[in-house]
């Protein structure tokens, strides 16, 4: 009997700190793996980085677009340009003319 006394009254010492402990441990295991905790913060930077790498893409490709645009525009249409493109999108020609296609159009030769 004296041994289930003598746990009982160490027990009531020692709750508060088992329970002080759990809740800490409570609180840390939710700052690591809540909702707002640190893996879910690098989640939303990883998914950040991954956002601006295409935004940046998708720059590049809307400014390439704008020139092209601009290229067509009747203030400064280029009429040469207009009609190459019109060509090699449909592939007529008149009787006397060959059409020659360059692998890179852009660089010059």
């Amino acid at each position: 009997m004296s041994v289930v006394l003598e746990i009982r009254r160490r027990g009531r010492h020692i709750a508060g700190s088992i329970l002080g402990a759990l809740l800490f441990a409570y609180f840390v295991m939710h700052a690591i793996q809540g909702d707002r905790g640190l893996l879910a913060w690098l989640q939303i930077r990883q998914q950040i980085a991954s956002a601006e790498t295409d935004y940046s893409v998708s720059q590049n490709e809307r400014s390439g677009w704008e020139q092209r645009i601009a290229l067509l525009r009747s203030s400064a249409m280029n009429r040469d340009m207009l009609d190459e493109r019109v060509r090699s999108v449909t592939g007529f020609l008149k009787n006397d003319e060959i059409l020659v296609f360059l692998d890179n159009p852009n660089s010059e030769q």
